[in-house]
């Protein structure tokens, strides 16, 4: 499994040598569908999970038809987050950053549910842009890109939107704790929820309706172009996917015939296009029912999987690379990263005339 991405802070090994307690930090990502927590302590290698957290919450239910998140499922997400807030508490994080992602962007009420989460749970949610969510999701996987690759289209699946980043990895050797540039980024409002609230599946999956869901986000795809500049490398099979989402670790259990889900064997793993589609075949050969039944996905994904592997083949098809690789990681990861990068910079900044000297012996050297 490759291991975590790596923290910016070169003092954090130290304090590990020292014997000393590490603080522990902590990123929350309130989705459509999801609310994850991830609270770690830095490490040479990245970062170590003190703790995580995952609630299906469903925050999005309802909301492509009314434009409102509803009290049901703002309560679901309440209770999730009073659990979140009393393991900040009990951990003593000393940063935590909690982040909101498009069913918040896009309710009417979103403002005045975040209002209700920092009065009764003390945490202040920030909304962030489907920009930041794209980098931030990229910085997560960090140390999943392929480095003797050209470029990696980083697809991050949510319950109500999908954002794309095109990473270019041509510039040589690229520091592996550094984003690589981003040369294009889109978000589509749609999402595992959003999707399959807009094609219901009836009590038979059938090939014409995974086709329609397929066919709707290729036409939201194929309308971005500023991405082109780079379609000859994908052209060519010099690049490569990430997806990142619990759809898509969902296909990699089946594909895997895994007994119970298995994080450290799923996380990383490259599957190939064609064990993609084989996979997203067993899934439509497949009743809600027994959906349900597999281990790797359970009752609460079961009606959302198949609009994940829809997604994921819509992306392939549009911009399609032989090799996939799965990223049980992401957002959360990314917001932990950032959180310890500007830790490090708020140092050297109060150090600054030391720090100055050093980096000019090392450019000397260089």
């Amino acid at each position: 499994m490759s291991e975590a991405p790596r923290a910016p802070d070169a003092r954090m090994r130290a304090r590990e040598r020292s014997g000393r307690e590490a603080p522990c930090y902590a990123a929350l990502d309130l989705g459509t569908n999801n609310c994850r927590l991830l609270i770690a302590t830095p490490a040479a290698s990245g970062f170590r999970v003190v703790e995580a957290y995952s609630r299906i919450v469903r925050l999005g239910e309802g909301l492509s038809q009314t434009g409102r998140l509803s009290d049901a499922a703002m309560d679901r997400a309440l209770a999730a987050l009073s659990v979140s807030a009393e393991k900040v508490r009990r951990r003593r994080v000393v940063k935590l950053r909690a982040v909101a992602t498009q069913a918040c962007r896009s309710a009417e009420n979103g403002e005045a549910f975040i209002d209700r989460v920092a009065r009764e749970t003390g945490l202040n949610l920030q909304v962030i842009t489907p920009r930041e969510e794209a980098r931030l999701s990229v910085a997560g996987c960090l140390g999943l890109l392929d480095r003797e690759a050209a470029a990696a289209l980083v697809v991050d699946v949510g319950g109500g939107s999908t954002e794309m980043s095109w990473v270019d990895l041509s510039e040589g050797k690229v520091e592996t704790d550094r984003i690589p540039p981003i040369r294009a980024w889109l978000s589509i409002p749609i999402g595992v929820v959003t999707l399959a609230e807009r094609f219901p599946e009836g009590d038979c999956p059938t090939d014409s309706w995974f086709r329609a869901m397929v066919d709707a986000v290729k036409t939201e795809i194929t309308a971005f172009k500023r991405a082109e500049p780079l379609r000859p490398v994908f052209e060519s099979d010099q690049a490569h996917l990430i997806g990142t989402s619990g759809a898509i670790t969902s296909l990699a259990g089946m594909h895997l015939r895994l007994d119970r889900y298995d994080r450290s064997r799923v996380d990383g793993i490259w599957m190939s296009r064609q064990e993609c589609d084989a996979a997203a075949k067993m899934l439509l050969a497949l009743s809600p029912a027994e959906r349900a039944r597999q281990p790797c996905i359970g009752p609460d994904r079961a009606d959302l999987v198949l609009a994940g592997a829809a997604i994921l083949q819509a992306v392939q098809e549009v911009w399609p690379c032989s090799r996939v690789r799965v990223a049980d990681r992401g957002l959360r990861e990314g917001v932990l990263m950032s959180l310890m990068s500007d830790r490090g910079v708020r140092r050297r900044r109060r150090r600054g005339p030391r720090r100055r000297r050093s980096n000019a012996n090392r450019g000397a050297e260089a």
